[in-house]
C-alpha cells in the first residue's frame, strides 16, 4: 500500500506510478490504460456538466443491442472511450454495452495484450432529472495467440480481471479503481483538471446500513427473495433493519454502499430466472472492486467472479455489498435456482 501524508497532494498519475514501482516486472501498459480511462472520464464529465445546455439530453432515437433506447449521452460517451483507447497500442479489443459485438482495433494501430470491457454511461436515463450517472470498466489479459482480440479473450470469468473501476459523475466527479492492490478513489479538481487522491484504501463496512433494491418488481420475485427483503428490513429473523436507499443508477447506489455499508440487490425474475444486470460490464468489475474493499458479490448462489460467461451481453442477478448482507442472501436463496440469464 502506498502511504501519503494528510497534507500531500497526490494526482492519479503519481499514484499509479508509485504503485507500478512496487512491481519491477510491470511494463507500464496497464498504467497507461488507467491514464487513458482517466482522460476519457474528464471528457465525459465535461459533456455531462453541459448536458442541459448543449442539446444532448434525451433519446438519440435508436436502440442498443439490449433493446433499450440509446440516450444521446450514451452514444457520445461510447465514442469518447473508443477514440481514447483504440490507438494506444495497449488493447487488442474492446467491448461495450452499447455495441453488439467485439470492437476491433483498427488495422493501422498496434495491438496490445489487454482487453477493455465497459459500460460508457450507466444510469443515463436519469440525466434529464440530474441524478448521478457513471462509467464502469473492466480490464483482462489477452489469452489467445492472434494479433486481434477474439471472443475467448472477452468471455473470461471475473476472477481473471487485472483492473476494474468506475467513474461517478455527481456533485463531484470521482474515479474509483482497483488493480488487486486495494481500492482507491480520486476526485476531479476542475480548477486544475486533475484527479486527486481523496479516498485511499477504501474499505466497505462489515455491517450494512443501506438496502438498495427496486421494490416495484416484488411481484416478480421468488418467495425466498421476498423473505430475504423482509429480513433486510428487520421484519423477519430478528435482524437489524437496513435503511432503504435506491437511486436507480447502479454506480450511484453502489458507491454510496461501498462507502457507507449495505447491499445492492437486483434479484432474478421468478418466471424467466434471468437477471437484468450485465455480467461483463457491470457485475464483474463492481464485484472485483467490492471484494478488494472487503465485501462480497453473488448471483444468489455463487460468487459473481466465478461465473463462466457464455455470451458477450450475458445478464445476471446480483447481490453486492457488505459481506454480512451478501452472506444473508446466500443463506436465504440457497434453495432457489438463480440461473444466470443470457
Amino acid at each position: 500500500m502506498v502511504r501519503h501524508t494528510a497534507t500531500s497532494v497526490v494526482t492519479i498519475e503519481r499514484f499509479i506510478i508509485e504503485q507500478e514501482r512496487q512491481h519491477p516486472e510491470a511494463t507500464g501498459e496497464l498504467s497507461g490504460i488507467l491514464y487513458d480511462i482517466a482522460l476519457a472520464a474528464k471528457m465525459i464529465a465535461s459533456k455531462v456538466r453541459m448536458a442541459g445546455l448543449a442539446d444532448i439530453l434525451g433519446s438519440a432515437g435508436a436502440e442498443n443491442v439490449q433493446g433499450e433506447v440509446q440516450q444521446k449521452l450514451d452514444v457520445v460517451s461510447n465514442e469518447i472511450i473508443i477514440k481514447a483507447m483504440d490507438h494506444t497500442g495497449r488493447l487488442c479489443a474492446m467491448a461495450s454495452e452499447e455495441e453488439p459485438g467485439i470492437i476491433q482495433i483498427p488495422e493501422n494501430f498496434r495491438c496490445g495484450k489487454y482487453v477493455l470491457l465497459f459500460d460508457p454511461l450507466d444510469g443515463s436515463s436519469n440525466i434529464d432529472v440530474n441524478v448521478p450517472v457513471g462509467t464502469i470498466f473492466s480490464v483482462v489479459r489477452k489469452i489467445t495467440r492472434g494479433r486481434h482480440g477474439e471472443m475467448e479473450d472477452l468471455l473470461q470469468p471475473g476472477r481473471r480481471q487485472v483492473a476494474a473501476g468506475y467513474v461517478i459523475y455527481g456533485s463531484s466527479t470521482m474515479l474509483v479503481y482497483t488493480t488487486g492492490q486495494g481500492v482507491h478513489g480520486f476526485t476531479l479538481d476542475p480548477s486544475i483538471g486533475e484527479f486527486l487522491l481523496s479516498h485511499p484504501n477504501i474499505r466497505i463496512p462489515d455491517d450494512g446500513r443501506y438496502l438498495s433494491v427496486n421494490d416495484s418488481y416484488e411481484q416478480l420475485w421468488d418467495d425466498n427473495v421476498k423473505m430475504l427483503m423482509r429480513r433486510y428490513r428487520g421484519l423477519e429473523g430478528g435482524t437489524k433493519a437496513l435503511s432503504v436507499r435506491y437511486v436507480g443508477s447502479l454506480v450511484a447506489d453502489f458507491h454510496r454502499n461501498l462507502l457507507g455499508g449495505g447491499i445492492f440487490a437486483y434479484p432474478a425474475n421468478r418466471k424467466s430466472h434471468k437477471g437484468k444486470l450485465r455480467l461483463l460490464y457491470e457485475a464483474n468489475p463492481l464485484g472485483f472492486i467490492v471484494e478488494q474493499a472487503g465485501g462480497a458479490a453473488s448471483d444468489g448462489t455463487i460468487r459473481v467472479l466465478d461465473v463462466l460467461p457464455t455470451e458477450l451481453h450475458q445478464r445476471t442477478p446480483l447481490y453486492i455489498g457488505s459481506k454480512s448482507c451478501v452472506e444473508m442472501a446466500k443463506e436465504c436463496l440457497s434453495g432457489v435456482s438463480q440461473l444466470v440469464g443470457a
